[in-house]
């Protein structure tokens, strides 16, 4: 049986796939700050290439790449500072308003459940006097259990404090040498495979680069109208709450879904009414349609090809395989192999094998 040279490589690169992913799953851990500055790299290499173009050869490539994760990690820190507030002001919050909001759920549910012929009896005093010693406890249980990590040895604080450390150094040395390690890379392929490899990587690079900055569109104009939507409903939490919801979409569904909870337990504690969820239901139900019908078709494009079942697959078996570094690299990681097997198709569908 006679295979197409555009089988061959497409077959080449999907072993080079599955030694680089037995090589993630065996060495998952040590990796992880690697393949998180490699993932930032490629995704902002261009705007390092784009600050050397304005600055016409005068400002030396360490300063631009220098400026780039300066303001990468000033947005981290500045989407961490949002985060934060949420989770001090609500919880709190639970703890004080928990008895009156089981007082007001009992006095709606009970007679609509009567009226349903459904009689249920809930000892709420128990509840209540359970929940709010639970949520009293849990704080002093959490940062006891913290300190406690951080004096036996500190495993979880230390590979914190080591990611955070790494990422940055490798991301900074990634991005000073990005094209001369690309280049190294690719002298290692033969020269009669150069064209077919060189169309390949072109390919697979527009398909992450249409996605990478559609979706960073996506993310920015959501993270505004989440935010100009739950503050026309008047939540006090809305800015936080909306550019949180926007940014985290860059782990499709995971990241909406955070954020739709955060919005129902920030809108139920300030308005203790069925207004809560009315507002979510219109603002995130809204954003959901703009997003889904019009703003990823549009910026995102169907070039990507990935079916949102797919999507979900995805996220789920890279997340089971290699952890957090799975769910970062899963859909760039999908569209390239993506490439991979719609070339591999059109080869097969080109070959006699399938024309007898």
């Amino acid at each position: 049986m006679q295979f197409t040279p555009t089988q061959k490589y497409a077959a080449a690169w999907m072993l080079i796939a599955l030694v680089t992913g037995l090589t993630l799953w065996l060495l998952g851990r040590a990796l992880t700050p690697f393949v998180v500055a490699a993932v930032l790299a490629y995704a902002l290499t261009p705007l390092v290439d784009r600050l050397d173009e304005l600055g016409n050869g005068r400002m030396p490539r360490v300063l631009a790449v220098a400026v780039v994760e300066l303001l990468l990690i000033l947005a981290i820190v500045c989407l961490v500072l949002m985060v934060v507030p949420i989770l001090a002001k609500e919880v709190p919050l639970i703890r004080e308003q928990l008895p009156s909001l089981f007082d007001k759920f009992n006095a709606t549910l009970t007679p609509w459940l009567e009226g349903l012929g459904i009689t249920i009896a809930l000892d709420l005093a128990s509840l209540k006097a359970q929940l709010v010693r639970y949520l009293s406890a849990n704080f002093e249980e959490a940062l006891g259990s913290v300190f406690s990590s951080l004096r036996i040895g500190g495993g979880v604080a230390l590979i914190v404090v080591g990611y955070a450390v790494l990422i940055p150094v490798a991301l900074f040395y990634l991005l000073l040498d990005w094209k001369h390690l690309v280049s190294r890379v690719l002298e290692l392929v033969p020269p009669r495979a150069r064209a077919s490899v060189d169309s390949f990587t072109t390919e697979a690079d527009l398909v992450l680069g249409q996605y990478l900055r559609g979706q960073l569109l996506v993310m920015l104009t959501m993270a505004i109208f989440y935010s100009t939507g739950l503050a026309l409903f008047g939540l006090d939490l809305a800015l936080p709450i909306g550019v949180f919801t926007g940014l985290a979409m860059f782990v499709p569904y995971v990241g909406f879904g955070i954020g739709l909870v955060l919005a129902i337990v920030a809108g139920v504690l300030q308005f203790a009414s069925i207004k809560a969820l009315i507002m979510v239901a219109a603002v995130y139900g809204t954003g959901q349609v703009i997003e889904g019908f019009y703003l990823t078709p549009r910026l995102v494009g169907q070039r990507i090809g990935l079916h949102p079942l797919v999507v979900i697959f995805a996220l789920l078996a890279f997340a089971q395989l290699f952890g957090f570094v799975g769910v970062l690299v899963a859909l760039p990681a999908s569209a390239v192999l993506f490439v991979a097997m719609r070339r591999l198709r059109d080869g097969y569908m080109a070959s006699k094998l399938y024309q007898n």
